[in-house]
């Protein structure tokens, strides 16, 4: 049994999602933020891959023979692609899964010995890991196996992904919910019920923010004043080069907090007011800033009546002006309707840049997809799960509401459920979750590095325990190898 205690100090955090990996060293009384971020992708030169093997966010393993070291991860992956270097990159947890274990080793060793600096001979770091929810016993052994005998461990545990999410927004008694992860390219959907994953529950959907990215460069192809300034009739880019700019000034104006999550109807309102808003026309004229400095400055007291309807109608067209690449660009209601492909896929069809991915028919709208998720928990859980939706991933970084404007489209979900008697226990409507404001350094981020945080949490609570049930120790797994991982695991328990 585990009785090794660790100072807070040495603790090592290792958050790994579809297409990231989050890492950092240390607990403290203030959780910090990660002091690791990069991408959970590895190259291999092309001469040493297998034949027919193609780029992209794929599960493919690049080589089977490829060894550890033949890997490019992190700076040394990008210093090859900046050069020009024939590369063949593969995502190994892209699929949910860990698709290559040899891939997945190359980057947890770069984030432990070249990102955090550890020496391997002299390790006295235990490691959490958190990663994907319903991992076979397998690879979690598999997984044990690695940290301890390739990477030297001083101790070592794995939490469900899912539930590291929801650690860092419960609260009190609040153990059961729904999470709802938005990666670049699948939405991962999971039901907590009592503090722990309802894995017959859980379900994806190919959809997330890559496809908002594709669908908002769609929509900006509509604002004539935008496509003007990027390709002027008189030094007009090329299709491929437009298509490429204008995928970069979405992500920019993502990035720049401009847009915000509609509710349900607001988006159609929305449309309809863009018809008779000829932003094109407000920019030609000079406008433009009167229009948003209209939005942005409270009307004076003894501004006229028509003046006060004309400050009112301006403040209604939602112009806001942002530099990209050098140029002042006006944007419209259109950045909006950013997350509607996460509400309504068939948005999608015929966008250029939007990736196939699998079966076009998983692609349904993601409040089909949490609905459906918990119609199929058991009936007597479901009145617990619909108290707590927490939205995470990337996306929440930026977009502050994306719950709130899912929630409201759940409401059928919750009002109308053939099988659950309408009693005071069953919920009228759906609590959302947020990260707390008192995890200071968290405040402003989003809800996007909640997997942190809340592996965090559960690290300062595993090795923190005199009794050590929470976590692997040397002398456990040089007595008992690999199987010990599952007695002793936050997330097998």
């Amino acid at each position: 049994m585990s009785s090794t205690s660790f100072r807070d100090s040495t603790v090592v955090i290792i958050e790994t999602g579809r297409t990231s990996i989050r890492a950092g060293q240390g607990l403290h009384d203030l959780l910090r933020l990660p002091t690791v971020d990069l991408p959970a992708r590895v190259g291999l030169r092309r001469s040493l891959a297998t034949p027919n093997v193609e780029n992209g966010l794929s599960s493919s393993s690049a080589a089977v023979s490829a060894k550890v070291t033949d890997y490019l991860v992190g700076s040394q992956l990008d210093e090859a692609l900046a050069a020009g270097q024939d590369l063949v990159i593969s995502w190994p947890f892209a699929e949910g899964d860990i698709s290559d274990y040899t891939q997945a080793e190359a980057l947890w060793k770069y984030v432990l010995f070249s990102s955090l600096k550890l020496r391997r001979a002299q390790m006295e770091s235990p490691v959490i890991l958190s990663i994907a929810s319903g991992l076979s016993r397998d690879a979690y052994e598999r997984v044990c196996q690695i940290f301890f005998e390739r990477f030297n461990a001083a101790g070592f545990a794995v939490l469900d992904r899912p539930m590291a999410q929801f650690y860092s927004v419960i609260s009190g008694m609040q153990l059961s919910g729904i999470v709802v992860d938005v990666d670049r390219d699948h939405t991962d959907i999971a039901p907590v019920y009592d503090g722990l994953v309802v894995h017959a529950a859980r379900t994806s959907v190919p959809l997330g923010l890559n496809d908002c990215l594709a669908y908002l460069a769609h929509l900006l192809r509509s604002n004539t004043s935008v496509m003007t300034a990027l390709s002027p009739a008189d030094k007009p880019l090329s299709p491929e080069a437009l298509q490429e700019t204008l995928l970069e000034l979405a992500t920019h104006i993502w990035q720049s907090d401009l847009i915000k999550a509609l509710a349900e109807g607001e988006a159609a309102r929305d449309l309809e007011d863009e018809g008779v808003t000829d932003i094109a026309a407000i920019v030609v004229a000079g406008k433009e800033r009167a229009v948003i400095e209209s939005g942005m400055k409270r009307r004076q007291a003894k501004a006229q009546p028509a003046e006060q309807a004309r400050a009112k109608e301006m403040e209604a067209l939602d112009l806001v002006s942002t530099e990209f690449r050098g140029i002042e660009l006006t944007l419209g209601k259109e950045r909006h309707r950013f997350c509607e492909p996460l509400f309504d896929p068939t948005l999608l069809d015929g966008v250029p840049g939007v990736r196939e991915k699998g079966n076009r028919d998983l692609r349904r709208p993601l409040q089909n997809a949490v609905g459906d998720a918990v119609g199929r928990t058991d009936v007597d859980q479901r009145t617990y799960i619909w108290q707590g939706l927490f939205v995470t991933g990337e996306i929440t970084n930026h977009i502050k509401g994306l719950g709130v404007a899912l929630s409201g489209r759940l409401a059928p979900y919750i009002l109308s459920a053939p099988d659950v008697p309408n009693n005071e226990v069953q919920p009228r409507n759906i609590r959302t979750l947020r990260v707390p404001d008192y995890f200071a350094e968290y405040r402003d981020k989003g809800d996007g590095l909640a997997a942190f945080l809340g592996t965090s949490i559960v690290a300062k609570l595993a090795f923190n325990d005199p009794a050590g049930k929470n976590y692997v120790s040397k002398p456990d797994y040089a007595s008992r190898g690999p199987r010990t991982i599952l007695g002793m695991s936050p997330s097998l328990l």
